[in-house]
């Protein structure tokens, strides 16, 4: 997990901030009230906007909230969208974090379900391995990983899921959260730190191995 060594990560994902091909139209035909087209925008980026809510959130209904009012924002302003500052993605990911802000100040959010990041993305990709041997270790990293999530705060939280749940470049993370790129950059920086505080040596290690691939 060092940043030093996340350069080539960042290149790899950066297709991931161009459009769809077919997007353009989609959107053109939403505009023009085609309801299948609205349908068809919902099918595709709400499963992930969802998952997103969720790990940040950790309560189904709220994050099921959230996506309902990101979704609608999003097709009410669909002719402000501007491809030219940046992906359609992460235009809804930068409404779903607003949202889901706000739902943190309407109420109490319990934060002991963050042990649920690792059912929606946010844990690494299991080994290969299916030796009884890598299931146990595999599962020792799981333990550690859902007890040193619990210390993370709301905003190192979100820099985790926009990284590892939605494999942002910094760059994008900074245009969704509204900071600058080098504080995308510390706050996974921190978390990291974080996790290497309340992890013991072998499974911090295991879990930066992982999370690297």
């Amino acid at each position: 997990m060092d940043l030093l060594n996340e350069t080539h990560n960042d290149l790899v994902l950066d297709h991931r901030s161009s459009n769809d091909p077919d997007l353009p139209g989609l959107i053109a035909r939403c505009l023009d009230g085609d309801q299948a087209a609205y349908a068809a925008l919902y099918d595709r980026y709400a499963p992930g906007l969802y998952r997103l809510a969720y790990s940040i959130l950790l309560v189904v209904q709220d994050a099921e909230d959230v996506l309902q009012e990101s979704m609608v924002y999003a097709f009410r302003n669909l002719d402000r969208y501007d491809p030219e500052r940046g992906a359609f993605r992460t235009w809804l990911y930068t409404i779903t974090i607003s949202r889901c802000r706000n739902a943190r100040r309407r109420k109490w959010l319990p934060t002991v379900a963050l042990s649920h990041l690792l059912t929606v993305g946010i844990e690494p990709s299991a080994p290969d391995d299916e030796s009884p041997e890598f299931r146990a270790a595999w599962q020792e990293i799981r333990a550690a990983l859902r007890e040193a999530l619990l210390t993370l705060s709301p905003r190192l939280r979100e820099a985790v899921a926009l990284r590892y749940n939605q494999g942002l470049t910094y760059r994008e993370m900074a245009g969704i959260l509204g900071c600058p790129q080098k504080t995308a950059e510390s706050r996974v920086r921190l978390a990291h730190e974080q996790l290497r505080k309340v992890m013991n040596t072998a499974d911090a290690a295991a879990l930066e191995e992982l999370w690297s691939t």
